[in-house]
């Protein structure tokens, strides 16, 4: 007499748990991808954050703060940048009182004119930081600033506030700077170096990218226009 088994033979088993790893695999995908957009739009937002405090620190002081002493000091640096690039480094998040980390977990850089932040800033005060971008054929653009020099009448940046992005760079909590883990991001090593000259453009993982590799660094900048009117309105320009 014939009895039926029940229960999976092992070849269903291998498919059922086929078809559930794809099924997680479709699920998890985008998943990961929110996530990812949710730190972007974290560090976007902790930015815009950074450059409303810079405004209300000039608005108070009439100049613009130094970077941080150190990684672990949120304070700025007392003493004048005799250099572009010695006023290049940390945002000074407790002098601002603002986030130090952007999502994920890397101290936010600052590069500011030494201009605007030895002295009280006046309507004639030359911004120097600039911004550049890609094409898809590598060719380069100003987003803020221009070939020539900057000048009063031709304005550059005078601060340009950056995340290192989720790979490659940067400098954690503690201090410890992120190694590099390869030799083509060429226009996330510029932005690293500065002093004055910076690149926003598309994130890619290419490692050509048209001439400036890999590159997720997230890039703004505070324009001169928006600071000197809001000085203006509050009285601390003529």
């Amino acid at each position: 007499m014939k009895t039926n088994r029940a229960g999976f033979t092992l070849v269903e088993m291998a498919i059922v748990l086929i078809i559930v790893g794809l099924l997680l695999g479709g699920l998890l995908m985008p998943l990961s991808a929110q996530i990812e957009q949710r730190q972007i739009s974290e560090t976007q937002k902790a930015l815009d954050e950074v450059k409303e405090a810079l405004i209300g620190f000039a608005v108070a002081n009439g100049r613009l703060p130094r970077p941080a002493t150190s990684a672990t000091n949120g304070v700025e640096n007392p003493a004048t940048c005799p250099t572009d690039a010695a006023c290049s480094g940390f945002i000074p998040w407790a002098t601002l009182g603002v986030t130090k980390l952007d999502a994920w977990g890397k101290i936010i850089r600052y590069s500011v004119n030494p201009g605007f932040a030895n002295a009280n800033i006046t309507l004639t005060t030359v911004a120097n930081r600039k911004v550049l971008t890609r094409d898809g054929a590598g060719a380069t653009s100003f987003l803020i600033g221009q070939a020539a020099a900057c000048t009063a009448t031709q304005q550059c940046a005078p601060v340009v506030v950056f995340s290192h992005g989720k790979q490659r760079l940067g400098t954690t909590d503690a201090g410890v700077a992120i190694p590099e883990d390869t030799a083509t991001n060429l226009d996330e090593d510029a932005n690293n170096t500065g002093p004055t000259d910076y690149y926003q453009r598309t994130p890619s993982e290419n490692t050509a990218a048209a001439t400036g590799g890999e590159f997720d660094d997230i890039v703004t900048w505070l324009s001169p226009n928006i600071l000197f009117n809001r000085m203006v309105a509050a009285g601390k320009l003529p």
